[in-house]
């Protein structure tokens, strides 16, 4: 169950160091970052962080939750009026230039938080898995929303595309995480979309 404490410090915590801390947590890995590298990024002292969050792990929790909603914010942002192909090609062009940023060389933050503290802290894997749940439900209402205006065929099954799609999305992360280079993702991606466009009632051009 959510500590209410640790749920009241997160949102007491300023955005600047929750940003900061997200930021080193997600370049260096959970594990590999200690409180003392926070306190750096974040400017704060070691009793600010610790009346705010009692200890580590619930700072962590703060950090995975913060994550999550800066994710979904952004892909509600994309997703939230998806009912094109077109508009999925868009979606999937705006993750590749932004990894691209990166050289591809950090992967998906929550994909990271998942492989560290799955089997670690369930607080957080469970926070993580309703995370990826509802980015996945953002790309399934999409589809649901192109079969009612019959662009994507009735034997589709919206759940089954956004689960393939969140797959390939994460597989490439992971890739391209590996290689610093975001063609790995890029191919899984375009991959993902050939698997959606065998589904549409018109095919489009690639």
């Amino acid at each position: 169950m959510r500590s209410c404490q640790g749920a009241k410090a997160a949102e007491r915590w300023r955005a600047p160091p929750r940003s900061a801390c997200l930021d080193q947590t997600v370049r260096r890995g959970v594990n590999a970052t200690s409180i003392d590298d926070i306190l750096l990024a974040t400017g704060t002292s070691k009793s600010q962080l610790y009346s705010h969050f009692g200890d580590r792990e619930r700072l962590v929790r703060a950090v995975v939750r913060f994550r999550g909603d800066v994710v979904l914010d952004r892909e509600h942002g994309r997703l939230q009026r998806l009912r094109t192909f077109s508009g999925l090609v868009r979606w999937r062009d705006a993750l590749v230039e932004a990894n691209k940023l990166n050289g591809g060389a950090f992967g998906c933050g929550l994909g990271s938080m998942a492989a560290e503290l799955a089997d670690q802290d369930e607080e957080s894997r469970v926070a993580l898995a309703e995370t990826f749940a509802r980015w996945q439900q953002l790309l399934s209402d999409g589809f649901v929303r192109m079969q009612k205006s019959n662009l994507l065929r009735d034997d589709a099954d919206p759940e089954t595309l956004a689960t393939f799609l969140m797959a390939a999305l994460q597989g490439g992360y992971l890739l391209a995480d590996a290689a610093h280079s975001v063609a790995p993702m890029a191919v899984a991606l375009d991959m993902a979309l050939d698997q959606v466009r065998s589904y549409l009632v018109t095919t489009p051009a690639p």
